[in-house]
């Protein structure tokens, strides 16, 4: 189902419309009503698999290299060190 852009030529408001399979009514300006309208040319989105992955490691990666990151995990390992000495008995 695709999404037009258009313009209105009367108040110049600028808008989305879905065209729906059981859409009859032509498109019209949600501030005034007018059905004088350009077209705009739209964007579109595209997405697989490749993209998504090299996303996701992107992501990864950029985490991975923040300061936040990389203090919670300190924390995290003191964590697991103080928590281990706690209830560990040390071995004889």
């Amino acid at each position: 189902m695709p999404i037009h852009e258009y313009e209105c030529k009367a108040c110049g408001h600028q808008f989305e419309f879905l065209l729906l399979p059981t859409t009859t009514a032509a498109p019209a300006c949600p501030e005034c009503q007018s059905q004088d309208l350009d077209k705009r040319l739209s964007g579109f989105a595209l997405s697989t698999a490749e993209i998504t992955k090299a996303r996701v490691k992107q992501a990864r990666k950029a985490l991975a290299q923040s300061k936040d990151y990389k203090d919670k995990q300190v924390a995290e390992a003191e964590h697991i060190k103080e928590h281990v000495a706690e209830y560990m008995p040390p071995r004889d």
